[in-house]
C-alpha cells in the first residue's frame, strides 16, 4: 500500500486549470483587451490567475496598437496630436478598464472617511471629482510624454515597455496584498503563484530591454517597480488589501512611470 496522500481539492483544481502557452495567451488577451476573440475554453476557477505570467505579452499587443497609431498619425500630424490619438487607441483596445480603476481609487481614497466608505465609493460606477482629476492627469501625462519622445521609434519602444511592465505589476500586486473584500475581481480570480508573478516580471524586463536602450530600459524597470510598490503600500494603508480597481490603478501608475522614465533617459 502506498503511503502517498490522496490529492487535495486544491491540487485537483490546480491540475484542472493548467494552461498551455497558447491557451494562457488567449485568456490574457481576452481579459485585458476588447479585441474580438472567441471566448476562452479554460474558464474554471483559477484559470485567469494561471495565465498572468503572459500578461506582459498582452501589454505588447496594446502598446503596439498605440505605436502603430502614432506612426500613422505622425505622417500627417504633429507629435501632440499623434500622441493623443495613440493614447486614445490604447484606451479603446482595452476598454479603458485600467483607467477606470485609477479613477475609482482616487474617488475612494480621496473621498472616503474610513475603510468601508472607501470600498463603497470605489464600487460606485459614478465618477467623482477626485476620479476626474486623476483620469485627466493620467491621460495628460501619457500624451505629453509621448509627444516629448516625438520620434515614432522611441514612442514605440516606450509604449511597448510601459504596457508590458504595467501588466506585470498586476500579478505582483496580487502577491503582495490580500483581497480587500470577499467579492469582486481581486478576490474571485484566484491568487497567482510566486512563480507566475516572477515569470511575468522577468518577461516584462526582457521586453523592456528589447524595446528600449539599456539606460532607458533600466530606468523604466526601476520606475515601474517603485510605482507598483508605492500603489501597493497606499492600498494597504487605505483599505488593507487589493481590489480590481487597485490592480487597474497599479497598471496605470506603473505605465505612466515608465513613459516618464523613457523621457528622462532618452
Amino acid at each position: 500500500m502506498s503511503d502517498a496522500l490522496p490529492p487535495s481539492s486544491a491540487d485537483r483544481e490546480n491540475e484542472a486549470v493548467r494552461l498551455g502557452p497558447l491557451a494562457a495567451f488567449h485568456m490574457a488577451i481576452s481579459f485585458l483587451t476588447r479585441l474580438p476573440l472567441p471566448s476562452p475554453r479554460h474558464v474554471g476557477p483559477g484559470a485567469l490567475a494561471k495565465s498572468m505570467h503572459l500578461f506582459p505579452l498582452a501589454g505588447v499587443v496594446v502598446g503596439a496598437t498605440g505605436a502603430l497609431t502614432y506612426a500613422l498619425a505622425s505622417l500627417l500630424l504633429p507629435p501632440p496630436l499623434s500622441a493623443l490619438l495613440a493614447v486614445a487607441a490604447t484606451a479603446t483596445v482595452t476598454g479603458a478598464m485600467h483607467e477606470d480603476g485609477l479613477a475609482d481609487i482616487a474617488d475612494g481614497f480621496g473621498g472616503g472617511v474610513d475603510r468601508e466608505r472607501k470600498l463603497a465609493i470605489m464600487k460606485d460606477s459614478r465618477l467623482g471629482s477626485y476620479g476626474a482629476v486623476a483620469l485627466l492627469l493620467g491621460l495628460s501625462l501619457k500624451a505629453f510624454a509621448l509627444a516629448a519622445l516625438a520620434s515614432p521609434g522611441w514612442v514605440a519602444g516606450a509604449l511597448i515597455a510601459a504596457h508590458a511592465l504595467g501588466r506585470a505589476a498586476i500579478p505582483l500586486t496580487m502577491q503582495l496584498l490580500a483581497p480587500a473584500r470577499e467579492t469582486g475581481l481581486g478576490a474571485t480570480v484566484g491568487t497567482p503563484s510566486i512563480s507566475t508573478a516572477g515569470i511575468g516580471a522577468t518577461l516584462a524586463l526582457l521586453i523592456a530591454a528589447a524595446a528600449l536602450p539599456a539606460g532607458a530600459a533600466f530606468a523604466a524597470c526601476m520606475a515601474a517597480l517603485v510605482a507598483t510598490l508605492g500603489v501597493a503600500w497606499l492600498a494597504w494603508r487605505q483599505i488593507g488589501g487589493q481590489t480590481g480597481d487597485v490592480l487597474g490603478a497599479t497598471e496605470q501608475v506603473a505605465e505612466i512611470a515608465v513613459l516618464l522614465a523613457a523621457v528622462a533617459f532618452r
